[in-house]
């Protein structure tokens, strides 16, 4: 049970992906969560630095879709000035956001990478479709949610536990 909540990579941040390295392995969408992902939870907008990541993206040859739990305003407002598609009110880790995601793009589970900063959420969800799962260094821990704050919680938990079972290696975070 605790396997599934392994990421294949743990990184500081997005900019930190080695995004060509994964096209040549065969991947070709990008799922990623937005709040404590790629902005911080109270952030409504891209920063000049994420812009420049998304436009890399897209140049590289990914599709990207925003999965993200929040609600259609906070997604829309962030991810339609920057026209990139999303799906809102996702209910991660449930299959159904992932699928959809993956529908969009018209990509496979083995084309699909998810990057996100929560193990019960992102991580869990993607593992469950046999996607790639990619661990990021949440942005704004301060702005979160009374879930996201107890989502954190069981994290801690869970991590001890891989740590004890020797599956959870900080050595294993690529820089």
């Amino acid at each position: 049970m605790f396997d599934t909540l392994l990421p294949r990579l743990q990184v500081d941040t997005v900019f930190d992906i080695d995004l060509e390295d994964l096209y040549r392995r065969g991947y070709r969408g990008i799922v990623t969560d937005l709040d404590n992902t790629l902005v911080g939870a109270k952030a409504p907008n891209a920063t000049p630095e994420l812009i420049a990541w998304f436009a890399k993206v897209k140049e590289i040859g990914f599709q990207l879709v925003i999965v993200s739990n929040n609600n259609m305003n906070r997604v829309s407002v962030f991810a339609t000035p920057l026209d990139i598609r999303f799906v809102h009110a996702a209910r991660k880790p449930s299959h159904a956001p992932f699928r959809k995601a993956m529908k969009l793009m018209a990509l496979k589970e083995n084309q699909t990478v998810v990057v996100g900063d929560q193990l019960l959420t992102d991580v869990l969800g993607g593992n469950r479709l046999g996607l790639y799962t990619v661990l990021v260094l949440p942005i704004a821990i301060g702005d979160e949610g009374w879930r996201t704050r107890f989502n954190r919680r069981v994290e801690r938990i869970a991590i001890g536990r891989l740590r004890r079972m020797g599956k959870w290696l900080e050595e294993e975070k690529k820089k």
